[in-house]
């Protein structure tokens, strides 16, 4: 968490909000703002929904509540301000709302793991190209793309135009490695030619998935069609040498 902005409540009173309603969620950015909420007090949570593509519903103290993107804000009813400068910074805002008025946003930044850059050069090494499929809006995913060396985006897609962005490059003739750890990359997992899930994500993407990677490094996507790839050429060569002998032993 990176910036709060509150909208006519205090800092603390919209992050205990924030805090209470994205506790049951397993978005990073939910994880990311109960950090920073620390052990402070929650508020009684009843009827949480997750909301595919938008954020999370539910009731606090009795009172309905959300938390999500523009997108999901605009459906209730909301008009929300702009935070100029925010996506530049591949910073991602969170807005927030409860059935009265809207309370503020929370803004959190998408940090780069170290080795992410170094995977993404292996699998361009591996002669593969890398596409970043997200829901986050286009202008954060490409700042956060060009960190990262990744050349191709699509952006601001829910779950279900993930699984057709897949289909799409499928229809170009291309073989697709769908890699994802959370509930919204499920669909796209399953129709990806292999789905592979990070093992530090979801249960429901791992198992969705074909391969699971048992760290949460991208390393192992390249390490993974490298090991692939030996093992067909293993199995060739055995098939190559079993003919081979058997179209001489015969005979003799």
């Amino acid at each position: 968490v990176t910036d709060i902005f509150p909208d006519g409540i205090s800092a603390e009173e919209l992050l205990s909000i924030a805090a209470s309603l994205e506790v049951h969620s397993e978005h990073p950015f939910a994880k990311a703002i109960c950090e920073q909420y620390g052990g402070g007090e929650l508020l009684s949570v009843q009827a949480f929904e997750t909301l595919p593509g938008r954020g999370v519903t539910a009731l606090l103290g009795g009172v309905r509540c959300w938390g999500g993107n523009r997108r999901l804000m605009e459906e209730q009813g909301f008009s929300v301000p702009e935070y100029p400068g925010l996506a530049q910074q591949g910073k991602t805002p969170l807005y927030f709302a409860d059935e009265h008025r809207y309370l503020g946003a929370i803004a959190a930044a998408d940090v780069l793991k170290e080795d992410s850059s170094s995977a993404v050069a292996a699998m361009k090494q591996g002669k593969m190209q890398v596409v970043m499929l997200t829901g986050d809006n286009e202008k954060t995913a490409r700042a956060i793309a060009q960190k990262a060396g990744i050349d191709h985006v699509i952006a601001d897609v829910l779950p279900a135009d993930k699984a057709s962005a897949i289909q799409n490059l499928q229809k170009q003739k291309k073989r697709v490695l769908m890699v994802g750890d959370g509930i919204n990359d499920a669909p796209a997992l399953v129709t990806a030619d292999v789905g592979m899930a990070i093992g530090a994500g979801t249960d429901i993407a791992m198992e969705s998935a074909d391969v699971v990677l048992m760290s949460g490094s991208l390393t192992g996507v390249a390490n993974a069609v490298r090991l692939s790839k030996a093992t067909i050429r293993n199995i060739r060569q055995n098939l190559f040498w079993a003919f081979f002998y058997n179209c001489l032993g015969i005979p003799v």
